[in-house]
């Protein structure tokens, strides 16, 4: 799946020369985090968080405390400028990415949002966590009733065409089949997603053909980082 069909396309733009406070009404009225900067013609050219307006717009001048110095403080806070606190190293992604391109470059430069451009750099969209969240539902077919079950496979050419056959021959639908690695380099671990909630019967299937069944946040706390 593309970024352009997950994105959000009407985004709300500010410029270089938008004020602190407006940008921040933006974002309440808005339920928005993140406020892609643009040129009149659309061109990209920075990103202001709610973070940053967090950092930029402190909640009292207490540090001031003199009523001439809270004055003061609060004038060199109005006058500054989104150009004064954006980011303007952007990483960005192309509307022909794919989400999971997205996904990748979300969590290993953790930021919660990725502008989406086309080649001349004009914003065609935004990607955010929340969007990357909702596209995935889809892909898996979580948004549907169903239970998730994991089989431990042994790597060769063969092992996932016995377990669709075997749960097509009870009737299940499946939602989504993803194969992760195991601890065992020689085997796989095998996530079906089932669209039914009664899967005893296909489980103990599944073992008389010789798998093993597993508890997937078993297998998912076999792969955490164990400690020193």
């Amino acid at each position: 799946m593309f970024v352009n069909r997950s994105m959000t396309k009407k985004v709300i733009t500010i410029t270089p020369e938008t004020g602190l406070y407006e940008a921040k009404d933006l974002m309440v009225k808005h339920h928005f985090r993140h406020l892609p900067v643009c040129r009149k013609n659309g061109y990209l050219i920075g990103l202001v968080t709610d973070r940053d307006l967090r950092s930029a717009l402190p909640r009292e001048f207490s540090k001031a405390s003199a009523q001439p110095e809270r004055t003061k403080a609060q004038a060199d806070v109005t006058a500054l400028k989104i150009e004064d606190i954006m980011t303007t190293d952007l990483i960005k992604v192309s509307p022909m990415d794919t989400i999971q391109d997205a996904l990748l470059l979300i969590q290993r430069s953790n930021v919660g949002a990725l502008p989406v451009v086309d080649d001349q750099n004009k914003l065609k969209g935004i990607i955010s966590v929340r969007d990357l969240l909702r596209a995935f539902i889809n892909v898996l077919g979580i948004g549907e009733p169903g239970a998730l079950i994991c089989v431990l496979v042994e790597e060769k050419v063969g092992q996932l065409k016995k377990i669709v056959d075997a749960v097509t021959e009870e009737g299940i639908s499946f939602g989504s089949v993803l194969v992760a690695r195991y601890w065992d380099e020689k085997k796989r671990a095998v996530f079906c997603y089932l669209l039914t909630v009664n899967v005893r019967s296909i489980k103990k299937k599944l073992a008389d053909l010789g798998f093993a069944i597993l508890d997937p946040m078993e297998w998912y706390m076999d792969q955490l980082p164990k400690p020193d």
